[in-house]
C-alpha cells in the first residue's frame, strides 16, 4: 500500500470529475488546474511536458478554447495503490443536436494528498483520433471558437 488509502485517491477522484464537469459546463477550464499541486509534472503526449500549475492552466485554457463545452466522461478506472495512483479511461465528447462525437483518452494519476495530483500523464493518438472527430463535428455543423491550438507530438515516455 501506498502513503493514502483507496478512499482518499477514489474521493480524490469524484471531485477531480466534478471538477472537469463543471469546466465543461461553464465553458471555463481553468480551475482544471486547481486539481493538481504547484509542481505537478503533466506529461501530454500530444502537446509536451508541462511542469507546474500554471503551465497546465495556461495549457488547457489554450487547447480548450476552440471547443469550451467539449466533455470528458470517466468510462472506468483502476487504482494502483502501492504508488497512489489511478489509470482511468475517458471519452473526449462533443455533442452537436443530441448526436456525440467522441475519442478515447488513457490517463495516470498520483495522488499527492489534500484532494490534490502530483502528476498526471495522458496517452492516446491525437493524429489518428482528435482531427478526425472534431472534422466530423464541424462538419455536421458544430462550430470552433478559436483556432485549435498546435500540437508538438512529443513522445518522450
Amino acid at each position: 500500500m501506498g502513503r493514502f488509502d483507496r478512499a482518499e485517491i477514489e474521493d480524490a477522484l469524484q471531485h477531480y470529475d466534478a471538477v472537469v464537469a463543471n469546466c465543461s459546463a461553464t465553458r471555463d477550464w481553468a480551475p482544471f488546474a486547481d486539481l493538481f499541486t504547484e509542481d505537478v509534472d503533466y506529461f501530454e503526449h500530444a502537446y509536451g511536458d508541462l511542469k507546474g500549475r500554471e503551465a497546465v492552466r495556461e495549457w488547457i485554457v489554450a487547447t480548450m478554447a476552440p471547443f469550451p463545452q467539449m466533455r470528458i466522461v470517466q468510462d472506468w478506472v483502476a487504482y494502483d495503490e502501492a504508488n497512489d495512483a489511478a489509470v482511468f479511461g475517458v471519452n473526449n465528447i462533443l455533442e452537436l443536436d443530441g448526436v456525440e462525437y467522441g475519442f478515447p483518452n488513457y490517463s495516470r494519476v498520483i495522488y499527492a494528498g489534500g484532494g490534490l495530483f502530483s502528476s498526471q500523464e495522458d496517452t492516446y493518438n491525437p493524429a489518428r483520433d482528435a482531427p478526425r472527430v472534431v472534422g466530423e463535428w464541424v462538419k455536421a455543423g458544430g462550430k470552433l471558437l478559436t483556432k485549435p491550438l498546435a500540437m508538438k507530438y512529443v513522445f518522450t515516455r
